[in-house]
């Protein structure tokens, strides 16, 4: 989960308090997050102040990207079909299946034994 804060700015981006290459370390990932500004030409514009927590790295550099997104596109209505075209207002529907009764896990059996 990411909460994502738009501020006029430079293009600093800060995640949890760290600027975002210290925070992900990795420069995929951080280019990932700043991938809707770049988009929009809007990299320059704005600073980004996101707070994430929950699942991984790569998680929670989706959910800003996301958070960005959405943040750009209440602040220039006209962005929005760009960003929509390129796919950056798109939720990740994949979750974690729910374990099954009688069973381990989501897809684990217990062993078989034939006697």
């Amino acid at each position: 989960m990411a909460r994502v804060r738009l501020v006029p700015g430079t293009g600093n981006l800060s995640v949890n308090g760290k600027s975002a290459a210290d925070y992900f370390h990795r420069e995929v990932l951080v280019m990932e997050l700043s991938a809707p500004m770049v988009e929009t030409q809007t990299r320059e514009s704005y600073d980004v102040v996101a707070i994430c927590h929950g699942g991984g790295k790569r998680g929670q550099a989706g959910a800003v990207c996301l958070g960005i997104a959405r943040a750009l596109s209440l602040a220039n209505p006209e962005l929005r079909a760009a960003l929509r075209r390129t796919g950056f207002l798109t939720r990740d529907p994949r979750a974690k299946e729910r374990k099954k009764y009688g069973q381990p896990g989501a897809r684990k059996r217990f062993q078989f034994s034939k006697r």
